[in-house]
């Protein structure tokens, strides 16, 4: 069984999916043939990135006719956010100890 979770950091391992979340970003509600323009990609490939992305609840599409829009839903990422800034105090202190060597070197 996966948990939400796992599927919000394996659609955003991907650097396609990745792009298509920072133009929905931008522009809310783009067509699927919007966001196929400046993508090397054909339909059916793109298709499948926002299969992944819509099962990882990272965006909504709506039918209008025979247009398919696409809208960014963030709430799956703060979830991803929040599970990770648990553990921002470990990374944190590794980058302070970092810090203090480098000023160490610098001052001798």
């Amino acid at each position: 069984m996966t948990s939400s979770m796992d599927r919000t950091f394996s659609a955003l391992s991907d650097p396609t999916r990745r792009n298509i979340l920072m133009r929905l970003e931008g522009e809310p509600g783009l067509s699927v043939s919007e966001i196929a323009r400046p993508l090397s990609l054909k339909l059916p490939g793109l298709m499948k990135h926002l299969d992944v992305l819509t099962d990882a609840g990272l965006i909504t599409r709506i039918k209008t006719g025979r247009t398919v829009s696409v809208h960014l839903s963030a709430g799956p990422m703060q979830e991803a956010m929040d599970w990770l800034r648990r553990y921002e105090q470990l990374w944190t202190v590794s980058l302070d100890r970092l810090v203090a060597l480098v000023e160490e070197d610098e001052e001798e």
